[in-house]
């Protein structure tokens, strides 16, 4: 159960725009939000981070709890995500990682064999109080904002690890999948663990709402996802039973799979931009609440295209129950960030 000073419990969050959508009932004013919005398109993002490391960012409580403030102050989005990274679950649980700038997270010892996999250790929940710890410090500055925890799915955890980098094919780890499939089900059952911790930490320290990303699962056929994916997702969200915070669930190029993704326990399914909103809640069966899906690119362009396009979202957003606006992915680090604050003035206006 929440703890009676969680802002879902206390009422702080649970009128909020951004909770309401997530549990199905439209609010007067359409909640916006970006992936990414804290980070590199934030100038004082950029000046708070020089001479620290991203890994050391995310676990020093004051640092991460301050930039996920960033931009609600600066855009008055609906929401903070909370600043983490994927991987840092992955670290505390201690397999060596680094996030190298322009490259991403890469990792010491690529897990390979099955000796590797069983060489894993489970997280030890004690290592994930600097998590806590920047979760409370945010939620009470937040007041009636709405904070996101997240953590990475399984496959993308796992082809991180397998890959020992980011991958365009993930074709290590989809090889691993077929090759050795007892040893890729107790790899994602480790990856399900350390993210579902992770996400557990966020919840009890105040965190109103989860998001799980399968950043990488648009490399899967739906009939591989089901078989040899699926389950382990569903393990993450199975940490938070008892919990009663909205769960969303979202990947890049996952058209195919977005039913699938929601039966994994998911109460609200992201779109990116490659798929028209009210074509996912075809798909998707109807009633489901939906999140998304700016193109990122239109960020960049002149704003009566992009505000075209605003519409456009904003107009087959209407084929689902409720609808939180937000990008197909994340803030590209080039991103104007008055396009940003622009953008959360339009929707909340044009609803």
């Amino acid at each position: 159960m929440l703890p009676a000073n969680h802002p879902l419990v206390d009422g702080r969050t649970s009128g909020s725009r951004l909770i309401r959508a997530y549990r199905g009932d439209r609010p007067e004013v359409t909640p916006v939000w970006f992936m990414r919005q804290a980070g590199r398109s934030l100038p004082e993002y950029r000046e708070l981070r020089v001479g620290t490391r991203m890994l050391d960012a995310c676990l020093t409580p004051e640092l991460a709890s301050e930039i996920t403030l960033q931009p609600v102050r600066r855009h008055g989005v609906d929401a903070a995500i909370f600043f983490s990274d994927i991987v840092v679950p992955v670290l505390l649980a201690g397999v060596g990682v680094e996030i190298v700038p322009g490259k991403g997270p890469v990792i010491e010892h690529p897990i390979r064999t099955a000796s590797d996999v069983t060489a894993l250790r489970p997280i030890d929940p004690d290592t994930l109080a600097p998590i806590a710890e920047a979760v409370a410090l945010t939620v009470a500055e937040l007041g009636q904002t709405p904070l996101i925890g997240f953590a990475g799915a399984p496959f993308t955890l796992a082809s991180y690890l397998v890959e020992g980098g980011p991958s365009k094919e993930h074709l290590r780890a989809r090889t691993m999948m077929y090759s050795d499939a007892h040893s890729w089900a107790t790899l994602l059952n480790w990856c399900a663990d350390v993210s579902g911790q992770f996400l557990l930490a966020q919840v009890r320290a105040g965190a109103s709402a989860v998001q799980l990303f399968d950043s990488w699962v648009g490399s899967l056929s739906e009939q591989q996802y089901v078989r040899r994916v699926a389950p382990h997702s569903a393990r993450v969200f199975s940490h938070l039973r008892g919990y009663d915070v909205p769960k969303v669930h979202f990947g890049v190029g996952s058209g195919e799979l977005l039913p699938a993704m929601r039966a994994v326990g998911a109460d609200v399914v992201g779109v990116d931009w490659r798929l028209p909103l009210d074509e996912a809640e075809r798909r998707l069966g109807g009633g489901v609440p939906l999140q998304g899906n700016i193109d990122p690119a239109l960020l960049g362009a002149p704003w009566r295209i992009l505000e075209a396009h605003l519409d456009d979202v904003l107009g087959r957003g209407l084929a689902a129950p409720s609808h939180v606006v937000n990008l197909g992915h994340g803030v590209p680090p080039e991103t104007d960030p008055d396009v940003l604050t622009r953008v959360v003035e339009y929707v909340h206006g044009r609803s």
